[in-house]
């Protein structure tokens, strides 16, 4: 959607004279399943990280495998140490990106001993020194050839590759093959023709909250929106159509220390106490989005999901959000409030959402030249894996029986939160699978909410502004 035709909400939109009491507005409802995909019943970590690329390989290896026998008519070898020279076959295994540029224990290393640590790279992409690999069981294979260096890749994806080895040991690749987009289980047939009076989730992603007196005002008035109360009937007939808000993480704002007196800085280091220090916590920001839920669950269903500056766990899967930290909000656990996972899967109103806070596309966008979003979000769908950076260099839970990563079926709509800026596409695959991706930007950089239509699987956004309606 172009950026002229996104309704906007401001101020002005308040500036009205009266009108006759409008009709009561009832909120529409959709029917809503949690699955457990994600959830961690028990954690362990003296098991190796090693074990979830084996897991990896040997649930989509069957699925390339197919791909590339329909294919390619050429012989097939078990093994990447099987390949032989000047023989055209091809071979499945697990890519990994050989960059200098990737951090490393090194830099772990250089923390604890106080040593300065560079900046973050926005970017690990190295065009003379980086290399491909493909892996399996038996061994590691360097690919080459411009078929290979064309292709999208990431540490951790699945595929196979036709060529032959040459000279020098290397694998000169011809073509590649992908697992493709999984098989698609619909409860009904979406629509892509846009219609009136559907049933729509909003997904809203970097509130960004950090308590401070003069908090946004935006997020002030999203909630209005949200709750029916913000301009006229054809606005709040139009909130009461929204069945649930999906929060897909960085709800709260980055974490920083409580402002320290002169004194403090001065004196001499302290006696640090054990255990839990007020001093040095800050209940602000968590405060000021428990009343911002609290207002919003008495209307509307809302589904929270942790990111990286959120109180959760690092590593991925992240667990909910404990519902002790929202005080006001817990007492609607069960009816209005879900705290979730990160990534997410759930089916609204017979529509399948799978989405996570965006983690997992910021980490690939540091390994590939560009900055198109929404090819990022199809490959990984191609790859079927939501997260194939993990462990690599996204950190993950050394998962020893199953990758819950892999996505056994396609989803009909998939968002990633966090992002630059709003995009959409409609996916389509080549047994009739349809797929809505999102990318979800920042609240509190644009002010914009996503709306997806549960009927038409059609993707609207609305921007909430303070200076008031606005063209860009």
């Amino acid at each position: 959607m172009a950026s002229s035709d996104i309704p906007i909400l401001g101020t002005d939109d308040l500036l009205r004279p009266p009108q006759s009491e409008p009709e009561p507005q009832q909120r529409l409802e959709a029917e809503h399943t949690v699955t457990t995909t994600y959830t961690l019943k028990e954690r362990t970590y003296q098991q190796q990280f090693s074990d979830i690329y084996f897991l990896r390989l040997a649930k989509l290896k069957p699925a390339v495998e197919e791909v590339a026998a329909t294919t390619w008519d050429s012989v097939s070898v078990d093994r990447v140490l099987d390949v032989r020279q000047g023989e055209i076959c091809w071979v499945t295994g697990t890519v990994y990106m050989d960059m200098p540029l990737k951090p490393n224990i090194l830099d772990d290393i250089s923390k604890d001993h106080w040593i300065a640590a560079p900046p973050a790279r926005l970017k690990y992409t190295d065009s003379t020194n980086d290399q491909i690999m493909l892996e399996d069981e038996s061994g590691r294979i360097r690919l080459c050839g411009g078929a290979i260096i064309s292709e999208m890749l990431v540490t951790g994806c699945v595929i196979s590759v036709m060529g032959s080895e040459t000279v020098d040991g290397d694998f000169e690749v011809i073509d590649v093959a992908f697992p493709g987009l999984p098989p698609q289980i619909l409860a009904k047939s979406p629509k892509v023709t846009k219609a009136e009076g559907g049933k729509y989730v909003a997904i809203v992603s970097g509130l960004k909250i950090s308590g401070e007196l003069h908090e946004s005002f935006e997020t002030h008035l999203l909630v209005e929106y949200l709750i029916g109360e913000l301009t006229g009937p054809q606005d709040q007939s139009s909130a009461s159509k929204i069945t649930r808000l999906i929060l897909a993480g960085n709800s709260l704002s980055d974490a920083s220390p409580l402002s320290t007196t002169r004194e403090d800085t001065t004196s001499k280091t302290k006696f640090k106490k054990y255990g839990y220090d007020s001093s040095a916590y800050n209940p602000l920001p968590i405060t000021a989005l428990d009343n911002l839920l609290s207002s919003l669950l008495s209307s509307i269903p809302v589904d929270l999901m942790p990111g990286d500056t959120d109180p959760a766990n690092v590593s991925l899967p992240q667990q909910p959000i404990h519902p002790t930290m929202f005080p006001q909000s817990k007492a609607f656990l069960g009816s209005t409030f879900n705290s979730v996972t990160n990534p997410y899967e759930c089916d609204i109103g017979g529509v399948n959402f799978v989405g996570t806070s965006g983690q997992t596309i910021d980490d690939i966008y540091k390994y590939v030249e560009g900055d198109d979003r929404l090819a990022m979000m199809e490959r990984t769908l191609s790859w079927r894996h939501v997260a194939p950076t993990c462990p690599d260099t996204l950190w993950s839970y050394p998962f020893q029986n199953i990758d819950p990563f892999v996505l056994e079926k396609c989803p009909e709509v998939y968002f990633v939160g966090n992002q630059p800026r709003f995009e959409t596409c409609l996916v389509e695959g080549s047994k009739g699978q349809r797929c809505r991706m999102v990318a979800v930007p920042k609240f509190a950089e644009t002010g914009e909410v996503v709306l997806v239509d549960l009927e038409t699987l059609g993707c609207e956004v609305v921007r909430i502004c303070v200076e008031g309606p606005r063209r860009e």
